[in-house]
């Protein structure tokens, strides 16, 4: 389906919002339109009727045409005014609902349609190209379809007086509505895109820089990564230099059309007024007319140049939100099971058609209420494993079965309402402490946090901080030690009591003395929970009732898990 069309059917919720802004812009362009026209007769009639007897003086009715001229300037006023309220706000809701739409779409593709996709340039495609797209409304839809309603009225208005008048206006209003505008795109369509693609290059090269700032300075990369951007910010200022020419081009093919269009329109009143009996007066009408009809077809060759870049933008949000959802939704969906135990039986799983497989063959019993340790080098499957059962990918073999349901028929966010993970790598927002808390419960009172932190063994600690719960940890808890912010996961977990907890490498770049503080505080969290331990440390195993070892994706116990769990 064409972008645009698919941009329309998409605003529809706010359908009522555009076709007002739509009408109320018809409106303006009418209300400037008969404000010139009559204008011109009146003056026209003015001063001929002051050329004649004082009879005649005495019957012309100045007082109408005067009262009509006030009303459409009055109207021209608040119609513009008007449009200006009504279309931005328009725009405005449009641009939420894209967001919110598109936000929507990527929820679903997280985390395994997203895997190749990069950070920046998801970031460019939600706020860079999405800004783009709020062109769309204000400066193609709005004024091709208000020009396209106007122009037909003003034509059928100019032929009531003279039909060559109204065939020159339509052809210079065709002109410049359609012939320069079309020429203006089909110069332009190359160089907008350039602009939309540049940008999004330069908004993912810019987040990417950032983020590795560290790694550039200490590798002294940062002058090759500031000529990257000199080089993308060359390209981009080429190509808006390139659609600033063909705006200029435009703007010039404009008024060149506007004066042909003035001097047809006079010769064939001039011809109308000598042979067909048209008033004089009329004569001023027609061209004041002329002139003001311009003001519809105006905004035409700037949003047929920017048509391009919108296009672009249409096209990259929308080949994001079109990516296939990795699991699909069950046909259908699980009660929430009445117990928690979980059965793999011959369970296979791989991330592509063309991959190997990242779990084969699995099989592997969890009693409610057990723990068991997973162990294993580097890509082995353990995090496939946690994948798994949060429902993050889809596995293509075997049979997954919690509380002896079959796992397929559960939604991620049935999972995330039964599973809490606990890792190495969760994720501080740059907020306060107690926003960061109540992402795992969010009508938690201040008790119930300090209750968390005080589990969690962080409660003194934030108690002596100058702004308590109102700190701000940094970005990814930078103002944090690697312990206290594992403490805050911990504490997450407290405020959210699912019967399932995955401990994720929970101690990953502890010291020795912070990692076993870290797990004598976990002995609370644990209580009555079926517990899954990712590690390749020894020290989390003491808390596990069975050992367990990933090779290669396969699943195994023997003597060698056996005494490791010992040690």
């Amino acid at each position: 389906m064409n972008e645009m069309r698919r941009l329309v059917r998409l605003f529809a919720a706010q359908k009522g919002w555009m076709i007002s802004g739509l009408a109320i812009a018809c409106v303006t362009v009418m209300a400037n339109f008969w404000l010139m026209t009559l204008s011109g007769w009146f003056l026209a009639s003015t001063g001929i009727v002051g050329l004649s007897s004082f009879a005649v003086q005495n019957q012309f009715n100045f007082f109408t045409p005067a009262a009509s001229v006030r009303f459409f300037a009055t109207l021209r006023v608040g119609a513009r005014y008007g449009e200006r309220l009504v279309t931005h706000e328009a725009t405005f809701r449009l641009l939420a609902e894209l967001r919110a739409w598109f936000f929507g779409r990527l929820v679903p593709l997280a985390p395994a349609g997203l895997k190749d996709q990069r950070t920046g340039d998801l970031l460019a495609r939600l706020s860079g190209d999405i800004d783009t797209l709020n062109l769309f409304y204000l400066r193609v839809y709005v004024p091709a379809l208000a020009a396209g309603i106007t122009v037909g009225l003003m034509t059928l208005f100019f032929a009531w007086f003279s039909g060559w008048a109204a065939l020159w206006l339509l052809v210079g209003l065709g002109l410049n509505g359609v012939a320069v505008p079309m020429l203006t795109a089909r110069l332009g369509h190359k160089a907008g895109a350039e602009v939309t693609s540049t940008m999004a290059a330069l908004r993912t090269h810019y987040v990417e820089a950032a983020q590795s700032l560290p790694e550039l300075l200490t590798y002294g990369a940062a002058p090759g990564a500031l000529a990257e951007a000199a080089a993308l910010n060359g390209r981009l200022q080429a190509a808006q230099g390139r659609m600033a020419g063909y705006a200029g081009l435009s703007l010039a093919a404009s008024g060149l059309a506007t004066n042909f269009t003035l001097l047809a329109v006079l010769v064939a009143g001039i011809k109308a007024v000598t042979g067909a009996g048209l008033n004089p007066a009329d004569l001023a009408l027609l061209a004041l007319g002329a002139v003001a009809a311009f003001e519809a077809v105006a905004p035409l060759p700037q949003a047929f140049a920017q048509y391009g870049q919108i296009k672009a933008a249409a096209r990259r949000v929308f080949e994001v939100a079109d990516l296939p959802v990795p699991v699909a939704e069950p046909a259908v969906t699980a009660a929430r099971p009445a117990r928690f135990d979980l059965a793999l039986e011959g369970v296979s799983l791989r991330y592509g058609a063309d991959r190997p497989w990242a779990l084969e063959d699995v099989t592997l019993r969890v009693a409610e209420g057990q723990r068991i340790g997973v162990i294993g080098p580097t890509g082995a499957g353990k995090s496939t494993l946690i994948n798994l059962l949060l429902r993050f990918y889809e596995y293509q073999a075997g049979s997954a079965r919690l509380g002896g349901q079959e796992l397929r028929n559960f939604t991620p966010e049935q999972m995330a309402r039964l599973v809490t993970v606990v890792s190495q790598r969760s994720h501080l927002f740059h907020t306060t402490i107690r926003d960061n808390l109540l992402l795992a419960r969010g009508d938690a009172d201040e008790a119930a946090l300090m209750n968390a932190l005080e589990v969690a063994q962080l409660a003194d600690f934030v108690r002596g901080l100058p702004e308590g719960l109102d700190t701000v940890v940094g970005e990814a808890g930078i103002a944090l030690s690697g312990g206290q912010g594992r403490r805050i996961a911990l504490a997450r977990a407290v405020l959210r009591p699912t019967p399932w907890l995955i401990l994720d490498e929970p101690t990953e770049g502890l010291d020795a003395g912070t990692e076993a503080a870290f797990l004598r505080d976990l002995a609370p969290v644990l209580a009555g929970r079926t517990v899954l331990v990712i590690t390749h440390r020894p020290a989390p195993l003491a808390l596990v009732d069975e050992v367990w070892r990933l090779e290669a994706g396969r699943l195994m116990a023997g003597p060698a898990v056996a005494a490791l769990h010992k040690a």
